[in-house]
């Protein structure tokens, strides 16, 4: 079965500032020549909007995603595993509780929330409420995740259904 905010960096380079528009910019998303964090701050907006067709641009063929249930490579199997989420939590919803950004880096420690409505890593549906607090390592380059590490509290998810 698949399923899926430090600070801010206050300052850019200005070969940062000088690169071209990013290809996603039609889809309501941050200014020209945003940060990588910022690009990642909108993935997460898209992803509480349940809108993973607007992410697949931001994920290449080479993309991995490495979950603590599985690792996915490419936007199909990427897309995949957060259509499982939303189907089995139809109110997930990621807040982000900090972001940091050093070059190609992208450290996010987030909140997630939903109910437990539908099969979700192996478990049944519990109809419980979940909060559970993770951490995401991005690697972004060009334009493009590159990686993904994505950790979280697994005994705290085990708790919460138990």
């Amino acid at each position: 079965m698949n399923s899926k905010g430090c600070f801010t960096a206050p300052s850019r380079t200005p070969e940062r500032n000088s690169r071209p528009p990013h290809p996603l910019m039609a889809v309501a998303s941050p200014k020209p020549n945003a940060s990588n964090a910022e690009w990642v701050r909108w993935a997460f907006e898209m992803l509480n909007r349940h809108d993973v067709s607007a992410l697949r641009p931001f994920w290449s063929d080479e993309t991995v995603e490495r979950f603590p249930d599985r690792t996915c490579r490419g936007p199909d199997e990427i897309a995949q595993y957060f259509e499982d989420a939303f189907a089995a939590m139809p109110d997930f919803h990621m807040e982000v509780l900090a972001i940091a950004e050093q070059g190609e880096d992208v450290l996010v420690h987030w909140r997630l929330t939903g109910t437990h409505d539908g099969p979700l890593l192996g478990i049944e549906p519990t109809h419980k409420s979940l909060a559970i607090d993770g951490m995401d390592h991005f690697v972004v380059r060009d334009g493009k995740v590159v990686s993904n590490f994505v950790v979280f509290d697994q005994m705290q998810y085990a708790r919460q259904l138990a």
